[in-house]
């Protein structure tokens, strides 16, 4: 059985949209470290659901833009 939302993973908030979408960069037990497109939060597995193709498409294109702004590996 894998790590549900495991690192790498595009994820969405449950309860809110005001973090909006973001990928998962960190796993401790049941929380989840996530990039969101607003800031960085530690988050309980069960409280995230799976992005949608379209939030997807936006937390890949921002972390484009980043990265050609910025570099590294955002």
């Amino acid at each position: 059985m894998g790590v549900a939302h495991a690192p790498g993973a595009f994820v969405a908030h449950t309860g809110t949209d005001a973090y909006g979408p973001g990928k998962v960069i960190g796993v401790d037990g049941e929380h989840r470290r996530v990039r969101f497109v607003y800031f960085v939060a530690t988050i309980r597995a069960a409280d995230l659901r799976t992005a949608s193709d379209d939030e997807t498409a936006q937390v890949r294109t921002w972390l484009l833009q980043k990265q050609e702004r910025y570099g590294g590996q955002w």
